[in-house]
């Protein structure tokens, strides 16, 4: 199967590149800066798994390329439109697209533009960013992309595709719940950039200071009622199960909303917090921290411009 890339940054970079170092069909779509730079340095993967440098195949949005078979999207949400003008040249009848984005909300613009039966399910649970050399850096054993059909079925095109990512360092998992599995990413990434954007730190000296876990537990407890109010696939355990592997995480975790802002970067607090509160609006459901996150985000981006 062909299989194509959108971006070569943290997420992209990584698990594309794990899938080129076992002989599978991969191009890149990055931008002309990405490209020349990608040229000269090739693609660098520095990971606890094991490091990996070669020359990646690669394309601009410019270029003249028939279908591919496999779409990994791999893009912030705050570029998901540009992302969606981009892709349309190289995706065909039957391109099925493996969107990785945090949240929920993009499934239905990407169904949208490219129709319901073209989008997976899918998302990672990854720990990497680029460093300032431009090369992947991947920092804890986490390193899994789960997708799957949003119906719950086996298909055969699923199959095909788990093949396809069969033999990789990475973990490409098929799951027969990636809705469930969505939510319950987004419960997590929402609750954990919250609380280390809002308080400056990574986990560890909020897990570990007088109220901290209380604080995180009462995070969670809020965010997944909302959830709850929508009627989102989401486990009764959830919280719970969080809240018991809270420890798990190193102490110097930090979030990729937090590196961003650390940065000065664009952060996606619109598509993840954003998308949660307008959803207790909807059922007029009181959130109060999760109010106070958004705004914090609201000021940072408001000193951003």
């Amino acid at each position: 199967m062909r299989i194509l890339v959108l971006g070569a940054g943290g997420i992209g970079g990584y698990f594309g590149g794990r899938l080129a170092e076992q002989g599978k069909d991969v191009t890149f779509l990055v931008r002309p800066k990405r490209k020349a730079s990608l040229e000269k340095n090739g693609l660098v993967i520095n990971s606890v798994n094991g490091n990996y440098a070669f020359q990646p195949k690669l394309i601009t949005a410019q270029q003249d390329v028939e279908p591919f078979d496999i779409v990994l999207l791999s893009s912030k949400a705050y570029h998901l439109e540009q992302s969606i003008e981009d892709l349309r040249p190289f995706v065909g009848p039957n391109t099925v697209i493996i969107p990785l984005l945090n949240g929920i909300a993009h499934i239905a613009t990407l169904q949208q533009a490219f129709g319901r039966e073209r989008i997976l399910g899918g998302l990672c649970i990854i720990e990497t960013t680029l460093d300032p050399l431009g090369e992947v850096s991947h920092t804890s054993d986490f390193d899994q992309l789960i997708f799957g059909e949003l119906d719950g079925t086996t298909s055969e095109r699923v199959q095909q595709i788990a093949d396809a990512f069969a033999g990789t360092k990475a973990k490409f998992i098929l799951s027969e719940h990636i809705k469930r599995d969505m939510w319950h990413k987004y419960l997590m990434i929402t609750v954990l950039s919250s609380v280390t954007t809002l308080m400056h730190a990574p986990i560890g000296p909020i897990r570990d200071s007088e109220g901290g876990k209380p604080y995180i537990e009462a995070m969670y407890q809020e965010v997944a009622s909302i959830m709850q109010a929508h009627q989102a696939p989401i486990s009764e355990d959830i919280v719970k199960r969080y809240m018991k592997s809270l420890d798990n995480l190193s102490y110097h975790f930090k979030t990729s909303m937090q590196r961003d802002m650390e940065r000065g970067l664009n952060i996606e607090g619109q598509h993840i917090q954003g998308y949660i509160l307008s959803l207790a609006n909807q059922y007029d459901f009181p959130a109060p921290l999760l109010t106070s996150v958004y705004q914090n985000l609201n000021v940072y981006n408001e000193m951003l411009s």
